[in-house]
């Protein structure tokens, strides 16, 4: 491990930004680091031999929280990008605060969600911004500790190169969008292609009618009206659902009257266990989503055969493939199809 950590160390710098954190080497002159913390253009950067060199910021990109520094007279190799491995297996957090190389140890727990990796490792001041390394000391993620209170996360190896290109050819990362408006439909465990689309439509719908289809989440829908952010295309609301029943556990005023409660408890059983897909209830013209042929109606399933359990994962999971063609499993008509959509940039 020692080793390992010794090698990493070796491409990590410090920079003093707001608060100083660590940087990680990704090419000639190239640095990646946080960019919440650079509150200027130009920052000191500090090399493992204790040079101070001036860091100039190239580009941002919010979606990341990656910034890439270009620091002239660098000389400073790179890291070798690796593979993060098998769940269970080591992982280094390697940073170089102002005192110096520090470093923890950490387990991976699987596959990035929402465009993180897990660290598995206890955070430490200046970690933000060091390279999460695997055994070999190949790194597998750029560090940040400030995305979520108490967590170590990481943009992982191929996404922050992918930033990291980005930033140093165009200076802005493209956003990538389909223009699908969508809400979550569960689905019966033991559900046949047609009544998956029956059950997917809501005509009337489990909580009688106002929240089908023709509704977007956090206009109307189950996580309530006004409270929701989702208001467009491609966008999950994330509002509190509207307690049908008051705190003595009988219908208050103005909830959902015995059948409707009766209704909709029988329909949280039938689809106890089952899998999820996401209703299509808006393509907006002219997107690569209608350019593509999705319908209202369509029930998004997989991407690149991966499912969904929310409207902002999908969004979460094109947002960083804007001009790369990816393919959506759809239930239509009864039957399961495969769509090639090319993601869009704005």
């Amino acid at each position: 491990m020692a080793d390992a950590v010794e090698q990493a160390a070796r491409s990590v710098v410090t920079v003093r930004a707001a608060r100083p954190v660590s940087g990680t080497v990704v090419g000639e002159d190239l640095v990646l680091t946080p960019a919440h913390l650079l509150h200027l253009d130009e920052i000191p950067v500090v090399t493992p031999d204790g040079q101070t060199l001036t860091g100039v910021v190239v580009g941002r990109d919010p979606g990341s929280d990656l910034a890439l520094l270009r620091v002239d007279g660098l000389n400073v190799p790179a890291l070798t990008v690796g593979e993060a491995g098998r769940a269970g297996e080591l992982l280094l957090a390697v940073g170089r605060p102002p005192v110096g190389v520090q470093a923890s140890l950490g387990l991976n727990p699987g596959r990035a969600r929402d465009g993180w990796l897990h660290a598995g490792a206890q955070p430490f001041p200046g970690v933000s911004g060091g390279a999460l390394v695997n055994a070999s000391g190949e790194l597998v993620g750029v560090l940040n500790a400030g995305v979520r209170r108490g967590q170590l996360l990481a943009v992982p190896a191929a996404r922050a190169a992918r930033v990291a290109d980005l930033l140093s050819r165009e200076g802005r990362v493209p956003r990538g969008y389909l223009g699908l408006a969508t809400q979550p439909v569960h689905f019966p465990a033991t559900a046949t292609p047609d009544s998956l689309e029956d059950e997917a439509e809501f005509p009337d719908g489990p909580f009688g009618g106002r929240f089908g289809p023709g509704r977007f989440r956090g206009e109307g829908g189950p996580w309530g009206g006004r409270r929701g952010p989702g208001h467009g295309p491609d966008h999950g609301g994330h509002g509190r659902p509207r307690a049908p029943w008051a705190r003595d556990g009988r219908p208050g005023p103005g909830s959902m009257d015995e059948a409707r409660l009766e209704k909709l408890r029988r329909f949280r059983e039938r689809f106890a266990g089952g899998r999820v897909g996401l209703t299509v209830v808006q393509v907006e013209a002219g997107s690569p989503g209608q350019e593509a042929g999705f319908r209202v109606g369509d029930v998004l399933l997989a991407l690149d055969g991966e499912g969904f359990t929310h409207p902002a994962e999908l969004l979460a999971r094109v947002r960083t493939r804007a001009g790369e063609r990816v393919t959506l499993r759809v239930l239509r008509g009864g039957e399961e199809q495969d769509l090639a959509v090319s993601v869009g940039e704005r």
